[in-house]
């Protein structure tokens, strides 16, 4: 049984202490703590092959392009997409799904058309379908979330009659960030696709942290980012179907991207270069396919299942504090648990834990419309990962009583 301890002294970052207490690092839905060796396939990249990528005919380049290709496919290997070629390297989760609402929907959405989202998403996943929509004069239609309290995952009841012909595209979350809730995203592909309608993944929560199959999912477009497993900052990948790719326009210009250039008009690469203008950020990348290396080391399937046990052990523990409100599902759920309580501020949470050496997340988690759905301003968030164990929820619960205590008598 994979237990966080094995792995403990694999990430520098949790070996410190913070105001004279050991570290607990519970803010992982916000960013993962890195391994030493994706930290040293950076420094190394940099001290060796650190060269511009592409075009080069010198030895440092072609390492670098090698290297960067090669990172390329092994992300396209760690979600089993049929193609490296189905990989276009982003800044993240943001910039993946911004690029598909700028150049799909730009080339495809008109007047009239619906865009599908969920009452659940990040602002990520919202804001720039709004941006297109009002570019394109689309409109937005939202399935709802479960329950007077939305304390459960998506009402699908309705989903049928949500799924009209004027819908053209569906965006949802695998997981959502503040609620938990692992969303049955390849059931929603199957419905979206046996309409014809164009399917858009939020994967931010969910890689790293399970098997993410793109095939098995059906699904047309799966963003996600590189910091959130395992991974640095600053790189993210956008899968897409290559027959859509190959049929969108660009979504910046510049070198890289092009064939031929001539001064009225340009002609462009197919993917991914396509969608790659400008100096890519290769570095970052190679880190990235480390980082899938040593996640598949220790098996996603074990990760997900200790993130789990984690989180479900903590949602039992919170329950017995006085007044909390406990959000997401009692059952099956990510490694992620939001809690709130009547008298205590979430920020206020955060300040007092830190004092503990906690990390947590306070706030509105980029839910600002699922937060006033559930008519509150913010939520604490304890996010666990593959190094954390059962022994720092001990820490977590202590730290709120004293919290409780200190601001309720």
């Amino acid at each position: 049984m994979f237990s966080g301890r094995d792995v403990r002294s694999d990430f520098p970052t949790l070996h410190q202490q913070v105001n004279g207490k050991p570290l607990v690092y519970l803010d992982n839905a916000a960013t993962a703590q890195k391994p030493r060796v994706v930290i040293d396939a950076l420094s190394r990249f940099y001290e060796r092959d650190n060269a511009n990528v592409h075009r080069g005919l010198h030895a440092l380049s072609n390492r670098a392009t090698e290297a960067y290709e090669g990172a390329r496919a092994r992300v396209a290997k760690f979600i089993n997409a049929a193609d490296p070629a189905e990989i276009i390297f982003t800044r993240g989760t943001t910039e993946s799904i911004n690029l598909v609402a700028s150049s799909w929907g730009g080339a495809n959405l008109k007047p009239g058309d619906v865009i599908l989202l969920t009452e659940m998403e990040h602002h990520s996943n919202l804001v720039p379908w709004q941006l297109i929509a009002q570019r394109t004069g689309a409109k937005l239609r939202f399935v709802p979330v479960a329950g007077a309290n939305v304390e459960g995952g998506l009402d699908l009841s309705g989903l049928n009659a949500l799924l009209t012909p004027e819908v053209k595209l569906f965006a949802f979350t695998h997981v959502s960030n503040t609620l938990g809730v692992i969303n049955p995203v390849a059931k929603l592909c199957a419905q979206a696709r046996a309409r014809g309608i164009i399917t858009v993944i939020d994967g931010a929560q969910s890689i790293g942290h399970m098997p993410v199959d793109v095939r098995a999912l059906g699904c047309d477009f799966y963003a996600f980012s590189g910091h959130k497993m395992a991974g640095v900052t600053g790189i993210g990948a956008l899968y897409g179907r290559r027959t859509l790719l190959d049929a969108m326009p660009p979504y910046q210009g510049g070198g890289g991207m092009i064939s031929v250039v001539e001064y009225q008009q340009s002609k462009w690469k197919p993917s991914p270069e396509r969608f790659e203008a400008g100096t890519p950020n290769f570095a970052d990348a190679v880190a990235l396919g480390v980082a899938c290396d040593y996640l598949d080391s220790i098996g996603r399937d074990a990760i997900a299942r200790h993130d789990a046990a984690l989180a479900q052990e903590a949602y039992q523990r919170l329950a017995t504090l006085p007044g909390i409100r406990l959000l997401g599902p009692t059952g099956e759920r990510s490694g992620l648990v939001s809690f709130a309580f009547a008298d205590v501020h979430a920020h206020d949470i955060v300040t007092f834990a830190d004092e503990d050496g906690i990390a947590l997340r306070g706030g509105h988690h980029c839910n600002q419309p699922l937060m006033r759905k559930l008519s509150l301003t913010s939520t604490t968030r304890a996010s666990f990962y593959l190094y954390n164990t059962a022994e720092e929820i001990d820490v977590l619960v202590k730290s709120l009583q004293r919290i409780l205590k200190f601001f309720t008598g």
